[in-house]
């Protein structure tokens, strides 16, 4: 069963960008159970198939609205019908190499997207509080060893890292311009690192490329088996989103309208490559992990990246709950219920149930 939240979020409404995505599906489902009137704002799915639909996201929300985030009046119209008591700004642009191919597309989407949001929601009588979901690339990143915390540096090597650190200072900027009175909303950014888990069929992706090679009894190659990323289940991050914004929402709390990081333990960050043979281990069925043959210059990528949870752990007490294996095998198990013909709602249902079971013991 779910754990009764801190903050009563029964009957409370709740607007979310980006619910036709991967992270907004799976949130929209939790947000659900917990007894919240869902709002989403987003595209059509991105992908075919698409979590949105193999879930069943449809049947759970108040209202659904497929907009641009970048058309201000369709931002404010579809703010204004829900009248939130909590946003959940996750729209955006989610790829790197995305990033490469259209750059301002990127960070049209990216910026201004998330100024639109935040441009609305300081006219939304009823909202409490704004959790602003970003990344682990806005940091600037010098590949060293040591974990990124919330107080280094914001860079941006590649136009999408460099669209989401501008997110941040649009974030930071908003607040300290418009949400820094007393009986104001609260806006907060998150930042987390590379997510993993069932109903991801995005492009470039490690997981969704090993699940499809898999299930079609190729190898999947990689492009760059040595690089480190901080690997997770969705549902961390997304416990992480949800417990600061209660937070956000305690009018008595203080000092949580600030960036967060929402990163594994350590020993859940891994080479590409052992994620990828993990992958197919836990997989089974002759499932295979080969290098990518050469394809000539690729766009440049972060080698090393860490995050530093501290503040999320100790004034959040917030903490992971799945490893690495834990969290893969959960994927898998999802993607081949999928592929049986089970029922996707239920079985993502009973996903976040088995989390929560996990953060209450």
């Amino acid at each position: 069963m779910v754990k009764t939240p801190v903050v009563p979020w029964r009957d409370l409404d709740v607007f979310v960008t980006g619910h036709t995505g991967f992270k907004g599906s799976w949130l929209c489902h939790w947000l659900r159970k917990l007894g919240c009137k869902v709002h989403g704002f987003a595209l059509d799915p991105p992908t075919e198939p698409n979590m949105f639909s193999v879930a069943r996201v449809a049947d759970i929300l108040a209202s659904d609205v497929r907009a641009d985030l970048r058309d201000p009046d369709a931002v404010a119209s579809a703010l204004h019908r829900a009248n939130p008591h909590v946003i959940f700004h996750l729209a955006a642009q989610p790829l790197v190499r995305e990033g490469y191919r259209d750059p301002i597309g990127t960070i049209s989407t990216n910026v201004l997207g998330t100024a639109n949001v935040l441009e609305a929601a300081r006219k939304a009588p009823s909202l409490k509080a704004v959790v602003v979901v970003t990344t682990d690339k806005v940091y600037e990143n010098r590949e060293w060893l040591h974990p990124y915390s919330e107080t280094d540096p914001l860079g941006g090597y590649d136009p999408y890292s460099a669209s989401k650190a501008a997110a941040e200072i649009i974030s930071a900027s908003y607040r300290s311009s418009y949400f820094a009175q007393h009986d104001a909303a609260r806006i907060a950014t998150a930042r987390a690192g590379n997510v993993i888990g069932g109903g991801d069929w995005g492009k470039d992706r490690l997981i969704p490329d090993c699940m499809t090679s898999f299930a079609s009894g190729t190898p999947v190659e990689l492009r760059n088996p040595k690089s480190v990323r901080p690997w997770q289940h969705v549902l961390e991050p997304l416990s992480g989103y949800i417990a600061l914004a209660e937070k956000l929402v305690q009018t008595e709390q203080s000092g949580f309208d600030r960036s967060w990081n929402f990163g594994p333990d350590s020993v859940d960050d891994a080479e590409v490559g052992a994620v990828a043979k993990l992958a197919a281990e836990i997989w089974g069925e002759a499932a295979d992990v080969r290098l990518a043959e050469d394809a000539g210059p690729q766009p440049h990528e972060a080698g090393l990246l860490r995050l530093d949870s501290t503040l999320a752990r100790t004034s959040l007490g917030w903490t992971p709950q799945w490893t690495l294996p834990a969290a893969l095998e959960q994927t898998v198990a999802w993607q081949k219920a999928w592929r049986r013909g089970d029922d996707m709602a239920a079985v993502t249902a009973s996903q976040i149930d088995t989390y929560c079971a996990t953060r209450a013991s």
